[in-house]
C-alpha cells in the first residue's frame, strides 16, 4: 500500500532538489517556512538566500539574517558569523533558488496554479481571483509583487502543502521568461488580460511582447483552461496557440463571460450586469473604477471554472473589500487624493484618468514619465497629453517625458497645464491651487518617486486645514 506523505520543505528536500549543484552542506537538518532574499524581512524559520546584486551582495547580510532567526542560508561562499548555522553552498544561488522552488512545487501534488499575465492589472486580478474563490477553497497568493525569475520561486516556496490553489503573477521583459516561470510553477489555468507597449525598450517590439505573454497559454496542459480577454485583439488570437480549453471574457457579445451596462457611481464603486452563458445578474461593485471590469470578469471566469454558480460569484463580488494599489484618501478640506505612484504605463495611466473622471469635484492631476516604452515613448506621452485634456481641469506634469504630456495637453484643451521643474516645490504648488471638494491624481513611473510628493501634499493640507479629519481608502488601479 502506497502512503502519500505530506512534503516538508527541509534540508533533505533541498539536497534532493539541487543534486550535483550542491557543493557542500553544513549543520543540522532544518525545516524552513519559506525563502527570503532581504535580511530585513527575515522571520524565525526562514531560509535566507544570498543573491549578488547591483546595489548590494546578499552575502554581506547573511549573518544578520541568522541573527534575525533564519534557520539556514543558501550561499556561494563562506560568510563570517554563519559558521554554526545550517548552510548550503552552490555556484549560483539564483539558479539554486529556482531549482528548489520547482522541486517543491512538483512535490505539491494536490496544488493547482493559476497564472496571470498582462501589461496592466496583474496584481489586481490576482487579488480579486483569490478573494472570489477563497470562500470554497484554500487559496494562497503572495502579498508581494512576486512576478519574475526571482519573485515566482519565492512565491512557490511560500505555498503550504494544504493549499488547493495559488494565484501567481507572471511578468516579463522579453520572450522566454514566462515560459521559464511556467516550467517551475506548472499552471493549470492561465489568464491573459491585455498586451501593450510596457517594457518595449527591452522586448524590442510589440510582436515580441505578444509572443512573451502567449507563452502562458502555450504552457497550459490539455485539461487546463485559458481565460482570454476577447476585447484585446492580440489576446483573442492567443486562442489559436493553446491546447487548453478557452474561455473568452469581456464586453464583446461573443464573450462567454460578459460585463454589460456598466455604470459608475463614483467613489462608491460601480454597477454592472454579469452574464455567464444564459444567466444574468446585476451586481454592485464596492470598489471605485469601471476599469476594474476586465479584472472582475477574469476572476469570475476562474470561479465559474471551479464550480461556483453565478449567484455565489455575484454575492462575493458585492462584498469585496480588496486592499489594492491605488490609494484614495480623503484629505483635510474634503480633497480626494488618488495616490497611484506605484508605476505607470499607457494603459494604467488611461485607467487612472478614467477613475479620476468618475469622482466628484474639479479634477487635478500630476502626471510624470512613463519609462521603458522604447520607440513608443514619444507617441504614448503625446496620447496621454491629449487624454488628459479631455477630463482634467488643472494639469501639472513632471519629468522630461512629462513635458511631452504637458505640451500636447496644452494643444488639445483650453486649461492651464503647468510643468514642474523643481520637485521639492511640487506639493506646495499643487496645494496652493486646490480647493475644498477637488480631486487630485498623482501618477508616474516608480523611478520618479512621486509618492514623496503625495506624502508632502498630505502634510501641507493638514496644516492648511488643521481641524479636519483624514481618511484613507485603498482601492484598485
Amino acid at each position: 500500500m502506497k502512503i502519500n506523505k505530506t512534503p516538508v520543505l527541509d534540508s533533505n528536500l533541498i539536497f534532493n532538489a539541487l543534486g550535483k549543484d550542491l557543493q557542500s552542506q553544513h549543520g543540522d537538518i532544518q525545516t524552513f517556512n519559506r525563502a527570503v532574499i532581504d535580511s530585513r524581512e527575515v522571520k524565525p524559520g526562514d531560509l535566507f538566500v544570498a543573491l549578488p546584486g547591483d546595489t548590494t551582495d546578499g552575502h554581506l547580510h547573511a549573518a544578520s539574517a541568522i541573527a534575525a532567526g533564519a534557520n539556514g542560508c543558501l550561499l556561494e561562499k563562506h560568510v563570517e558569523g554563519t559558521e554554526t548555522s545550517t548552510l548550503f553552498f552552490v555556484n549560483n544561488t539564483l539558479n539554486a533558488l529556482q531549482k528548489i522552488a520547482a522541486f517543491w512545487r512538483q512535490s505539491l501534488n494536490n496544488l493547482n496554479i493559476i497564472g496571470v499575465t498582462g501589461n496592466v492589472g496583474k496584481t489586481t486580478t490576482k487579488i480579486l481571483t483569490a478573494e472570489l474563490i477563497a470562500s470554497k477553497y484554500n487559496v494562497e497568493y503572495s502579498k508581494a509583487n512576486y512576478n519574475n525569475e526571482i519573485g515566482v520561486p519565492l512565491c512557490l516556496l511560500e505555498i503550504k502543502p494544504n493549499v488547493d490553489f495559488s494565484v501567481i503573477e507572471m511578468g516579463m521583459y522579453t520572450t522566454n521568461e514566462i515560459s521559464l516561470l511556467c516550467q517551475w510553477s506548472k499552471p493549470k489555468i492561465g489568464i491573459v488580460l491585455n498586451v501593450g507597449p510596457v517594457h518595449l525598450e527591452r522586448a524590442g517590439s510589440i510582436e515580441n511582447i505578444i509572443k512573451a505573454k502567449q507563452e502562458l497559454v502555450e504552457a497550459l496542459p490539455e485539461n487546463g483552461v485559458a481565460v482570454l480577454n476577447i476585447d484585446d485583439p492580440s489576446v483573442r488570437k492567443m486562442a489559436e496557440h493553446t491546447s487548453a480549453n478557452v474561455i473568452f471574457i469581456g464586453q464583446n457579445p461573443s464573450a462567454m463571460i460578459r460585463g454589460t451596462e456598466i455604470k459608475s457611481i463614483g467613489q462608491e464603486g460601480f454597477n454592472f450586469n454579469l452574464e455567464i452563458e444564459n444567466q444574468k445578474r446585476k451586481i454592485h461593485v464596492p470598489l471605485p473604477g469601471t476599469h476594474l471590469i476586465t479584472n472582475l470578469l477574469a476572476a469570475s471566469a476562474v470561479a465559474h471554472i471551479l464550480g461556483m454558480d453565478i449567484d455565489e460569484i455575484a454575492e462575493k463580488i458585492s462584498t469585496l473589500d480588496s486592499t489594492l494599489r491605488t490609494k484614495i484618501s480623503t484629505l483635510p478640506g474634503n480633497i480626494l487624493l488618488l495616490d497611484d505612484t506605484y508605476n505607470a504605463s499607457p494603459a494604467s495611466m488611461h485607467a487612472a484618468i478614467n477613475l479620476l473622471s468618475e469622482l466628484p469635484g474639479r479634477h487635478f492631476a500630476l502626471l510624470g514619465d512613463m519609462l521603458e516604452l522604447g520607440s513608443e515613448s514619444q507617441n504614448a506621452h503625446e496620447e496621454i497629453g491629449k487624454r488628459a485634456a479631455q477630463d482634467i481641469d488643472v494639469l501639472f506634469t513632471i519629468g522630461d517625458l512629462g513635458l511631452i504630456i504637458n505640451k500636447f495637453a496644452s494643444k488639445s484643451g483650453d486649461f492651464e497645464a503647468t510643468h514642474i521643474t523643481e520637485k521639492n516645490l511640487a506639493a506646495q504648488l499643487i496645494a496652493s491651487r486646490l480647493k475644498p471638494g477637488d480631486a487630485i491624481l498623482i501618477k508616474g513611473s516608480r523611478g520618479l518617486r512621486l509618492e514623496n510628493i503625495a506624502s508632502d501634499l498630505s502634510k501641507i493640507l493638514r496644516e492648511i486645514y488643521p481641524n479636519e479629519s483624514f481618511r484613507n481608502n485603498e482601492v484598485n488601479s
